[in-house]
Formats: structure tokens, sequence, C-alpha cells
């Protein structure tokens, strides 16, 4: 995972041409470029090739989640796209887990290329505390988010995605060389949208976060590229 620069910009669109040119506009200013299900489905690989061709790194963002098998032929179909990240979920089980971070581990060795990293959803950062219980999660978010974290380290995962709220918990649990990849991330001077549980950049920098997901801040501002110096400077690069 990129270390110089730990934000990633969300494009959240369907459309490869926007992308496209969205990432153009941010190219060296960021760490790299997230892109998510319905961008993958409405484009597939050749749009995901629309966005890589200009050499930042992409976190492929599928939130994979099925039986073992299923999530292991789809994961060696990752590891052919060019992906530095890529996810699945956490709540799949151990077994789903081990799966697909060993089958995206055999196919980039295959290959010869390196590697995704493998990351596990936890909670989604859109999900409050009755919202989780409302979907069978009992208990506080941050006891739920710490159990699948251990069970994500222990089934082979390369770090979990959860909100900036868990995440100093998170990196004490499971030590300096797990990733938390972090979204729900707001600047103080942009507005909160559907995000209930997050942080600024510095602030969730500062708990121990390695990949900062940020999208509507930037993507949505008058002058993306201004708005994402603006953060890096908060984050003092």
């Amino acid at each position: 995972m990129p270390a110089s620069n730990p934000v990633f910009v969300a494009l959240d669109t369907t459309e490869s041409e926007t992308a496209a040119a969205l990432a153009g506009r941010l190219a060296g200013l960021v760490g790299g470029f997230k892109l998510g299900l319905e961008y993958f489905v409405a484009n597939g690989p050749a749009g995901l090739r629309a966005v890589s061709s200009l050499g930042m790194p992409l976190f492929v963002d599928l939130k994979l989640h099925d039986i073992p098998n299923t999530v292991a032929a789809a994961m060696r179909g990752v590891a052919r796209l060019n992906a530095a990240i890529t996810t699945i979920h956490a709540s799949g089980g151990a077994a789903m887990i081990r799966a697909a971070a060993d089958a995206a581990r055999d196919e980039a060795a295959r290959l010869g290329v390196a590697p995704p990293a493998v990351v596990a959803v936890t909670i989604l950062t859109s999900l409050d505390q009755a919202a989780a219980e409302a979907v069978g999660f009992h208990g506080p978010v941050s006891d739920q988010v710490r159990r699948l974290a251990a069970l994500a380290q222990d089934s082979g995962a390369d770090g979990i995605v959860c909100s900036p709220l868990e995440a100093d918990a998170v990196r004490a649990q499971c030590g300096p060389s797990f990733k938390l990849v972090i979204p729900g991330i707001r600047p103080a001077w942009s507005e909160a949208g559907d995000q209930k549980r997050f942080l600024t950049p510095a602030e969730a920098r500062a708990k121990g976060a390695d990949v900062l997901v940020i999208g509507r801040p930037i993507t949505g501002a008058a002058d993306p590229a201004e708005a994402a110096r603006r953060i890096n400077r908060e984050l003092g690069l």
C-alpha cells in the first residue's frame, strides 16, 4: 500500500470518461483512486484501465461476499486488474476471507505481478448504532468492528476497512503492520453527507489510518485539485 500520500479519491461515477477526466486533474496530488462496484458493473476492466493508465494506484472496491469458491474465483480475476487494493466483506467468514487472500496472492504470483492488498470491510460507515442493530449486529459497533478485525487478521487479510472512530482501537489490537483503510473522511469545511461515523483527515491519520478514502469533499468541490491540495496541507504533505 502507498505511504507517501494516504489519500485515495473515490471516483463515484458510472461514466468512464468522467472518471478518467477527474483522475487526470488529480493525478500527482493524491495517493490513488478508488472505483467501486457501480463503476465496474458499468464499464468492466476497460473502465479500470482508463484510470489506471495514468500510472496511479487503483483501489478496486468490489466488497465481495459469497461462498469461498465463488469469491476465490472472482479474486483471481481481480488480481489480473492491476489493483493495489481490493475489498471483501469480513462477515463472509474465515473460510471466505482465507480463500480470497490465497487466491489473490496465488494468481498474482502466477502472473509475476504484485498482489492486491485484500482488505475486509467490517461495519459500513453509513450504519450508526441503531442501523447496525437492525441488521443483526448486537452490541456496540466498536466491539463488532474489533471482532471482525481479529477474524480478518487471523484469516489472512492484509487489513480492514473501518470508520475512523474505531481506527485507534483496531491499531492497538492488530499491530502496526495490519493495514487500516478508512472511509467516512470529512474535512471540517465539508458537509457530512450520509456518513454517520467520521473524522477529519488529520484526525483519522493520527489514529493510525493507512489509507484515507475521500470522495465528495474533493470530487464535488468547485476546484477538485485545490480541494486535494487543501487536504494535503492539513495532512502536512
